[in-house]
């Protein structure tokens, strides 16, 4: 049987394991991933505080980077770790905005090897592996939670070697805290205190396009939030972006680009942040124009309507369900007219215009729906459902119109 060795940092092997190994325990990561971050939780609930706050992707992209490498490893010991050591170092950043000590998030990483053991000998046991493979897997799952904390630590150092002072770390984790699930933590008038911020009555968030330039920071106002080095870079700006909040953000941004949220209460911060990033991925899915600045409250239809892209075609099958047995071109006919007719009110004439066709073109289609779909156009609620996701689903074609 082919064995693989995972090498340490002093190139002494962990192994050797089969490669084998590998594809008994690569369908085990997805359920692994939820158990481990159920343990972990539960013994440390700080992490799940975090888990609903501003660094939850990372976090959740940074297990299942751990886990992924260790088993690809065994299959390739070559694999490339970058983008997991990049993660993992975040992992020691936040622990050090946070003001933790690193001692909570090596316990962490031990309660997760515990766990990825005890599923390890279920698997020994199911596929009737030798004792001492078991045991080689146990060497080199400890070996390489060693190297995990290693890399982490590297992160938590780089922080507390760059914060000259402790308000830049207090502010970066006061921001941590108002962005976690609400309601806002019972310390967070001393904390502001102690960072010399006043806690305002709204806020803006903006969401930034990653990486971050290495000047914004330098450019922000000095009561402007931030946090810049995580894979989805924000800022929080006290009260609502005003003229000269605008003028001051353009010229730190220098050319990046961001999403502006809704000026909210403090405690609805995560709530702003969320949109804004949404509003990103619609840029990016050709949904919304792209500018150096884009505005939530510009889109908030659009939000509203894409909050759920799945849901909204399965509404939209369920109110269009009488026409889909219809060939799909004449289907498609059918469906455009009635999105113009409903969404503008127009008559046939106007409608026409718009569609391009003659307008007893659009009455004879009006006939045909109004006899396929029955009492649906003069019932409000199925005319109102009938809109909305007509309108949900011509803004998600955007993509695929324009190639994309």
């Amino acid at each position: 049987m082919p064995s693989s060795t995972l090498p340490l940092e002093d190139g002494e092997p962990l192994g050797p394991l089969p490669k084998e190994f590998a594809a008994y325990m690569r369908p085990e990561l997805p359920g692994l991933m939820k158990q481990i971050g159920a343990e972990v939780t539960r013994a440390y609930p700080v992490y799940g505080r975090l888990l609903n706050g501003p660094h939850a992707e990372p976090i959740r992209q940074g297990v299942e980077q751990a886990l992924s490498v260790f088993v690809d490893r065994v299959a390739d010991p070559g694999k490339n770790v970058v983008l997991r050591d990049e993660l993992l170092r975040k992992f020691g950043r936040v622990e050090a905005y946070e003001g933790r000590a690193m001692e909570t998030l090596q316990g962490a990483y031990r309660l997760g090897a515990r766990v990825a053991l005890r599923r390890a000998k279920a698997l020994g046991r199911q596929y009737r592996l030798s004792p001492t493979l078991i045991l080689a897997f146990a060497d080199a799952l400890f070996a390489y939670v060693d190297e995990l904390e290693q890399i982490s630590r590297e992160g938590y150092a780089e922080v507390r070697a760059r914060a000259f002072s402790e308000v830049p770390v207090r502010r970066r984790r006061l921001l941590h805290l108002i962005l976690a699930a609400p309601p806002l933590p019972q310390e967070l008038p001393g904390l502001c205190e102690a960072a010399a911020w006043r806690l305002p009555a709204e806020v803006t968030m903006v969401a930034l396009r990653s990486p971050a330039p290495g000047h914004l920071e330098a450019g922000l106002a000095d009561d402007v939030l931030c946090d810049l080095d995580t894979p989805q870079p924000h800022l929080l700006v006290p009260g609502a972006l005003t003229p000269e909040r605008l003028a001051m953000l353009d010229s730190a941004l220098a050319g990046a680009r961001g999403a502006v949220g809704l000026t909210v209460p403090p405690v609805e911060a995560a709530d702003s942040i969320r949109w804004a990033r949404r509003v990103l991925q619609l840029i990016d899915e050709g949904v919304v124009a792209d500018a150096p600045l884009v505005r939530c409250e510009d889109h908030l239809v659009t939000l509203w309507l894409l909050s759920d892209p799945a849901l909204v075609k399965h509404l939209a099958a369920g109110e269009l369900a009488p026409i889909d047995h219809l060939p799909a071109s004449r289907r498609d006919r059918l469906v455009e007219t009635l999105r113009v007719h409903v969404c503008t009110r127009a008559p046939a004439e106007q409608v026409g215009e718009l569609l391009g066709v003659h307008a007893q073109t659009v009455r004879y289609r009006l006939r045909n729906l109004d006899v396929l779909l029955g009492d649906r156009l003069a019932d409000p609620d199925h005319r109102f459902a009938l809109e909305a996701s007509l309108r949900a689903l011509q803004l998600l074609s955007r993509d695929r119109d324009t190639g994309e």
